[in-house]
């Protein structure tokens, strides 16, 4: 039986005990910041953007992991014997897929996923192919039912305030003014079909209620819901709606796993800290 490495960029979204359970090798998109370029979670946090996005209202800009730098972490292993299934960010969204492949060609033994998400949206993919690892299966089948799954994987936020896609050039001033002004909080959807995110219902009110009515109304939105796992994947929201959310979804005594992630500054400094999702399978 060959050996594995499961690896992901660090865009998946999941840390401790999934890292953990898994088994998975994170690897840091970079953040660059005042000139100075970071390893995302590694030394640079999501509180770190937001305190200077308060300090000097920019933002950092993020940078994909090269062909190179994917081919300086993958080589020793391949060297070991490994073979590896890597789950990138959505190619929508980032170069680092093709950057990956483009690494598969040159070393081989290598099996990249355009998990076609982000966050915990693909942090599903990283423990279904964790799974199957486990089970002895073969580093191309593991990669073969893993995309199997990308159309299953349902990925969604509701953003609270629009200052940070004002400042990222997702949105106009003026949008971002009018939206805040009237308490609009739009829901961002993630395609299944290619990783693009647009703007889906724009729900209006006050926080803890629109995070409850988009609850059910996603998964209202589906017949057929894995029971085995949810993420509540947030960038920073108040303890209290992650804990709102989180008892939402145990009165629904469907789920036999809820797990709590905080997003990565990758997805963070696009969003902003008022920022919360489901994500879940579809059968």
């Amino acid at each position: 039986m060959s050996k594995i490495l499961l690896s992901a960029d660090s865009t998946c979204d999941i840390s401790g005990e999934l890292i953990e359970r898994s088994g998975v090798r994170l690897i840091p998109l970079h953040i660059i910041l005042e000139e100075k370029s970071y390893e995302d979670g590694v030394n640079i946090h999501p509180d770190d953007i937001y305190r200077s996005f308060e300090q000097m209202g920019k933002l950092p800009k993020t940078a994909a992991v090269n062909t190179q730098e994917y081919i300086d972490i993958f080589k020793p292993y391949i060297a070991e014997g490994y073979e590896i299934v890597h789950i990138n960010l959505g190619s929508a969204l980032s170069s680092s897929y093709q950057n990956c492949i483009a690494a598969a060609k040159k070393l081989g033994h290598i099996y990249p996923i355009d998990s076609c998400n982000l966050s915990s949206g693909s942090g599903h993919l990283v423990l279904e192919a964790a799974g199957r690892i486990a089970q002895g299966m073969s580093a191309k089948s593991v990669a073969e039912e893993v995309k199997e799954l990308i159309p299953k994987c349902q990925a969604s936020f509701v953003i609270d305030k629009l200052d940070y896609l004002r400042a990222g050039g997702r949105c106009s001033a003026l949008a971002a003014f009018g939206a805040n002004l009237l308490k609009i909080k739009p829901s961002i959807i993630v395609s299944t079909k290619d990783g693009s995110m647009s703007v889906g219902k724009k729900y209006r009110g006050k926080l803890e209620t629109v995070l409850i009515q988009y609850v059910h109304e996603q998964l209202d939105k589906y017949d057929k819901i894995r029971n085995h796992r949810i993420f509540i994947t947030h960038a920073g929201i108040g303890e209290n709606y992650v804990e709102l959310v989180r008892k939402e979804l145990e009165g629904l005594h469907y789920f036999k796993e809820i797990f709590i992630e905080r997003a990565s500054c990758t997805i963070s400094s696009h969003c902003g800290p008022g920022t919360l999702g489901i994500l879940f399978m579809t059968e």
